[in-house]
């Protein structure tokens, strides 16, 4: 932990002015109503220094994000695509989408996808350098829930949502949705919502099969309260602020 004084380090509220949090006007304002912890302590002084390589900073409870180095990018993974950065089969994955990337691979350290998502599966996957909160992201002892929507076969039971719910035996171990929500119904198929935080191979494909409902189609919509909206599939786009400071809420940082 930095000391929360520097004596050669930058003042607080242009730090938070370079973070894109506040104007120094307002980062003052909020300094001066308490809003603001460096390293776990209040600052009120107008006049605190910080070293934003090694201080961490929280605003009304949400961590900022204060090292220019620190890359974070929201994907929306297409059909087909695999979540590696290379592939010794030649086939198309990650790594390809950034490979032009100039202006993010001059700017990065070496990015990694968060978890994976399997190539028949679309939807949102997170990119970034900042190892200690990918870690975190990944672990499910922090349980960051991820939500789905999964289009299926055949005709929903009222009990389906209970059953997911209670558990279904795998042959790793049972399996728990924390929510379940029918979108859409016609005869013979469906779209459903499941949101769970456990991350197990094909967990969610795995699950839906061993209930009867094969999965026709399977996209991730949300990591934590991060969300795909409507990003075109093979875009990245950039995590703002107040994304990357609830990621590291749901993980305690």
């Amino acid at each position: 932990m930095s000391n929360t004084h520097d004596p050669d380090g930058v003042r607080l509220q242009k730090v938070l002015a370079r973070a894109g949090v506040a104007s120094r006007r307002a980062a003052e304002d909020l300094i001066a109503q308490g809003r603001v912890q460096v390293d776990g302590e209040t600052v009120r002084e107008q006049g605190r220094r910080i070293d934003p390589d090694t201080a961490v900073v929280h605003v009304d409870g949400a961590r900022v994000t204060l090292r220019d180095d620190q890359v974070y990018l929201a994907l929306n993974k297409p059909f087909g695509l695999h979540s590696t950065m290379s592939d010794d089969m030649g086939r198309p994955c990650v790594g390809d989408l950034l490979a032009d990337r100039v202006e993010i691979m001059n700017t990065a350290q070496r990015l990694f996808h968060v978890g994976r998502l399997d190539a028949e599966t679309e939807g949102l996957l997170l990119l970034t350098n900042d190892g200690e909160l990918g870690h975190r992201l990944m672990h499910p002892s922090y349980e960051v829930p991820k939500t789905y929507l999964a289009e299926i076969e055949g005709k929903i039971a009222r009990d389906l949502g209970r059953r997911l719910r209670d558990g279904i035996e795998l042959d790793d171990g049972i399996a728990r949705v924390d929510s379940f929500k029918l979108v859409d119904a016609v005869p013979g198929r469906a779209t459903v919502q499941l949101v769970l935080h456990e991350g197990r191979k094909h967990i969610v494909r795995r699950m839906l099969a061993e209930v009867g409902h094969p999965v026709q189609r399977l996209v991730r919509t949300h990591v934590g309260t991060v969300a795909l909206g409507n990003q075109r599939p093979g875009k990245l786009r950039p995590l703002d602020r107040v994304e990357v400071g609830s990621l590291y809420k749901a993980v305690g940082l």
